[in-house]
């Protein structure tokens, strides 16, 4: 298998863990979003970035970003509707550091 190359992301998330209160913990089942899929959804979904332009951010392939926002909703979307909780982690991810002017 081919070495994953490293993607650049802006931010790292505040919180790594959102759990749902109505199970108890020990009891609970949880899905892992990686870093770079975490990047990938923020920019999309929030920031309403396109594919093309992500890509050219986190300096990898346009398909490899259509790649991590299907995998990524597909593990949010797995965690909201069978009650688990989501962690964010992992991935070869280098965050970018801003320059002071």
């Amino acid at each position: 298998m081919r070495p994953k190359k490293t993607r650049w992301i802006k931010c790292t998330p505040r919180e790594r863990c959102f759990r749902p209160q109505c199970k108890t913990f020990n009891k609970l089942k949880g899905v892992t979003l990686s870093l770079d899929e975490f990047e990938a959804i923020r920019l999309f979904d929030l920031e309403g970035l396109e594919q093309k332009e992500i890509a050219r951010r986190m300096r990898v392939h346009r398909s490899t970003v259509s790649r991590m926002l299907a995998s990524a909703r597909k593990k949010i979307t797995d965690a909201l509707v069978n009650i688990k909780a989501i962690r964010i982690a992992g991935g070869c991810c280098r965050v970018i550091r801003r320059r002071k002017s």
